[in-house]
């Protein structure tokens, strides 16, 4: 950049060319590597001060027992009580049927399908009260634990064999009382006959779905936990929307098969499992 006198209007700024402005950003740019270079030079490698290493914190003999005593490996959500005495759960006595479970080990959480003595079948989530008294606490991958009246009580999704009785515990602790016989299992059901599924079930138009009415003395239709105003969703996991998706239904129907439902009950979907017997 120069002042250049002009012959008649005196001196004026003209403009730096293409060379200056190069040769400038040139220097600019040695300068401040430069300035970089000398910095990495002085600059020590080390620490300033007296470096001294990190210390490692050890734990006492007591903490790690108290860690390893509360801590199963094997079962990690699953915190282990600590004493000499725990409580043991028993398999339960309740008239009831799980017939589904969903664990989901990102949140701890889970759902179970449980039916009562009705044969209603409903979906549970842990926390949920089951019936009067008694709420499901966990779920695994073949059973549920249910909580009732302070005590653990599982529930198996095959519990063919019979539930042990539960006996108070003896405050006497002479002469422990004798052993009690458990009754006897009931005997298991034998599902719904296809002929009773098609006689027993008509359909109507529904909203969002098909509805599912009574026929003759409604027997198969409870037995089937079905209840008055149902809307049948899906059948094995396929939608119904219409009466034409009826056919995959009716095909399904025949002795020794498994039915799945979802039917719509008070706004709240619920699935339904039917076993077809011979």
């Amino acid at each position: 950049m120069r002042f250049v006198r002009a012959e008649a209007s005196g001196p004026r700024l003209s403009m730096p060319g293409l060379h200056d402005l190069i040769w400038w950003l040139l220097a600019i740019g040695i300068v401040v590597a430069g300035v970089q270079l000398f910095w990495i030079v002085v600059t020590p490698v080390s620490p300033l001060g007296e470096w001294k290493p990190a210390r490692v914190n050890l734990m006492g003999e007591s903490a790690r027992s108290a860690l390893m005593t509360g801590f199963d490996p094997f079962n990690r959500d699953v915190a282990v009580a600590a004493g000499p005495a725990s409580t043991v759960a028993v398999i339960t006595d309740l008239p009831l049927t799980v017939y589904g479970i969903r664990v989901n080990p990102a949140t701890g959480g889970g759902t179970a399908i449980i039916a009562g003595a009705e044969g209603e079948q409903m979906v549970y989530r842990i926390g949920e009260e089951v019936m009067e008294g008694v709420t499901l606490s966990a779920v695994a991958f073949d059973h549920v634990t249910l909580s009732r009246n302070g005590s653990s009580e599982l529930l198996y999704l095959d519990q063919s064999k019979p539930a042990p009785t539960v006996a108070p515990a003896a405050t006497n602790p002479v002469a422990p009382p004798p052993p009690v016989a458990p009754p006897p299992p009931a005997p298991a059901s034998s599902g719904v006959s296809a002929s009773s599924l098609q006689q027993g079930i008509g359909f109507s138009a529904g909203k969002g779905g098909v509805a599912v009415t009574s026929k003759g003395d409604g027997g198969a239709f409870r037995s089937a936990g079905l209840r008055a105003g149902d809307v049948l969703v899906s059948v094995n996991g396929k939608a119904v929307s219409g009466q034409g998706d009826l056919a995959n239904f009716a095909g399904q129907v025949r002795p020794g098969s498994n039915l799945s439902l979802t039917v719509r009950r008070n706004g709240r979907e619920v699935p339904l499992n039917i076993l077809v017997s011979e």
